[in-house]
């Protein structure tokens, strides 16, 4: 018989929540798909990555900040916690926009209004960890990890569990599926974080999809570009640049996460002819500014980064401190469309629970309707008379 491990030893007596908080300091050696994909070469993600923050011990040892230790622990518990080292460099101070994104709060175990799975993925799933909701695209699900596990997440009910880990044959049932509905022209690959994967894995992915027919185009959504960008390497540049039409969907919330490192990742994708757009979430007390949110708009084009979305936070559970009323959307919106490039103008939406899909909100602009005429109103409050045609 093989003898067990101490950890595994250990976790024949633990519960699941303390069999997570061993699991997750170890967890960035199973990110990459070493046993199938290995990748012998020195990579300095990873070397970032493997110096994480992980747990509450080990943030006492690199903030200097008072911490409610006893309650941080409960909410690692519930919600695992990784900050690598390049992503905790951003912090300036204690309950900074930076701070918020990526340490526990006790208010995440304190919601008692949200729900687990916000968006009904799991209700429009096919096969395990495929989303099937819009008639001609779908997201799939290639890993639980991400470079830092983001506070707000919708998926907080699967990122950073090491028993919900996505295997080679829950993403080869995926791929199947898509190879089975020939109405399937764009498929999103999603997690987690895809980038995540080794280069060998995520080509062996975007292999096998490219090679079905009727997929039109592949996009990534990815917040490695500001959470990790040195995982950005002119390797993984060169082997996503085979798989055209590619597009990748990147996330930044906040000015302070660009960076000369952020700025470089994306050129290096741009300059590999992907074209990039940003998906920002809305949430209070980091970003619902309309000077902040402008301003990191005018940084995102600057670097090549379309502003695709502006999301209104979802009601995931343990979120609810995040979120910010629509009207604060729509205010967001009317502040900057007009007073700067339309180029940096998101679209503002409400991914609607239940799985009602993304629903795209705008100010009133249109005052009056007639058969004759529709009165406008523009940027500036000024109204302005349009005639119909006879």
């Amino acid at each position: 018989m093989a003898m067990l491990t101490t950890d595994e030893r250990r976790m024949l007596t633990m519960t699941k929540n303390e069999t997570i908080s061993l699991i997750a300091a170890k967890a960035v050696e199973t990110v990459v798909e070493e046993e199938t994909f290995p990748e012998t070469k020195f990579s300095l993600w990873r070397q970032i990555l493997r110096e994480s923050v992980t747990s509450v011990e080990d943030l006492q040892r690199v903030c200097k900040a008072d911490l409610d230790v006893t309650e941080l622990k409960e909410v690692v518990k519930r919600y695992p916690m990784r900050v690598n080292p390049y992503f905790l460099s951003l912090i300036k101070e204690k309950g900074d926009a930076i701070w918020k994104q990526c340490i526990p709060d006790r208010q995440e175990i304190q919601d008692t209004t949200g729900v687990e799975d916000p968006l009904a993925e799991e209700t429009h799933s096919p096969v395990p960890g495929l989303t099937h909701r819009y008639p001609d695209r779908v997201l799939l699900l290639v890993s639980n990890q991400c470079a830092m596990y983001c506070r707000f997440c919708t998926r907080k009910r699967r990122v950073g569990d090491p028993f919900k880990r996505i295997t080679k044959e829950q993403i080869s049932k995926g791929i199947a599926y898509i190879r089975e509905h020939s109405e399937v022209r764009d498929v999103i690959l999603s997690g987690g974080d895809p980038l995540m994967l080794s280069d060998g894995y995520l080509e062996w992915i975007l292999k096998e999809v490219r090679q079905i027919p009727h997929v039109e185009i592949i996009r990534i959504g990815t917040r490695v570009p500001c959470s990790l960008p040195q995982r950005v390497t002119p390797e993984l540049c060169m082997m996503l640049k085979k798989y055209h039409p590619l597009y990748v969907n990147i996330h930044f919330n906040h000015p302070a996460e660009i960076t000369p490192e952020s700025r470089m990742a994306c050129e290096m994708l741009a300059d590999a002819g992907i074209p990039l757009g940003s998906q920002t979430v809305l949430m209070k007390g980091i970003n619902d500014d309309p000077a902040v949110i402008k301003e990191l708009f005018h940084k995102l084009v600057m670097m090549r980064v379309k502003p695709y979305y502006l999301y209104q936070a979802d009601i995931t559970k343990g979120t609810n401190h995040f979120r910010t009323s629509v009207k604060k959307g729509i205010e967001m919106i009317e502040a900057i469309r007009g007073h700067t490039s339309g180029l940096c103008v998101p679209h503002f939406v409400v991914d609607a629970p239940a799985g009602g899909g993304k629903i795209p909100l705008l100010p009133d602009y249109l005052v009056e309707h007639t058969g004759k005429k529709v009165v406008l109103r523009n940027y500036q409050n000024r109204r302005f008379e349009y005639p119909e045609p006879e």
